[in-house]
């Protein structure tokens, strides 16, 4: 298969999770989530979405490089494993903060998310050193979102 077939197949499955738990902010940022108090390095709600949207881009683009180098090797099955594992945990995130509203066990779901990227880019590190660093954004931006999650729950305890 193709490396641009298997980047189609990577992205429908990283925006599936994103989609899904999109349906738990609608509702929640124009109420619940525009109430709470935030520290002042929270970025514009605008910002989040074109954020993401390109941090989903380069996950499917860096998955789909791991996976072109073969299903049949054992590192490239743990790496993928890892990165569906990081994946699911990136989507329940969404529903744990904005759909059950609970901050502080969303902050401890985000830290094993981040455990869980940094294991993934260790394993795609093995298999494509490009995809690894694919990843450093990423895991940037997970690491400012775990600090501004555990702001909020601080400031609104």
């Amino acid at each position: 298969m193709k490396l641009a077939i298997r980047f189609i197949v990577c992205l429908v499955l990283v925006f599936s999770a994103a989609f899904l738990g999109s349906l738990f902010t609608r509702n929640a940022v124009s109420d619940w989530y525009a109430n709470l108090n935030k520290p002042v390095f929270t970025p514009p709600n605008w910002l989040f979405g074109p954020v993401w949207t390109g941090l989903y881009v380069l996950m499917a683009l860096s998955a789909a490089l791991v996976w072109s180098k073969g299903l049949d090797k054992p590192a490239v099955r743990i790496a993928l494993a890892l990165f569906v594992v990081q994946l699911i945990l990136n989507g329940l995130w969404t529903p744990l903060f904005f759909g059950l509203k609970m901050p502080l066990v969303a902050f401890v779901e985000i830290v094993l998310l981040w455990i869980a990227i940094v294991l993934t880019v260790a394993a795609f590190a093995r298999v494509a050193t490009i995809a690894a660093l694919l990843l450093l954004p990423y895991i940037l931006w997970t690491s400012f979102a775990a600090v501004l999650n555990f702001s909020i729950w601080l400031l609104n305890r």
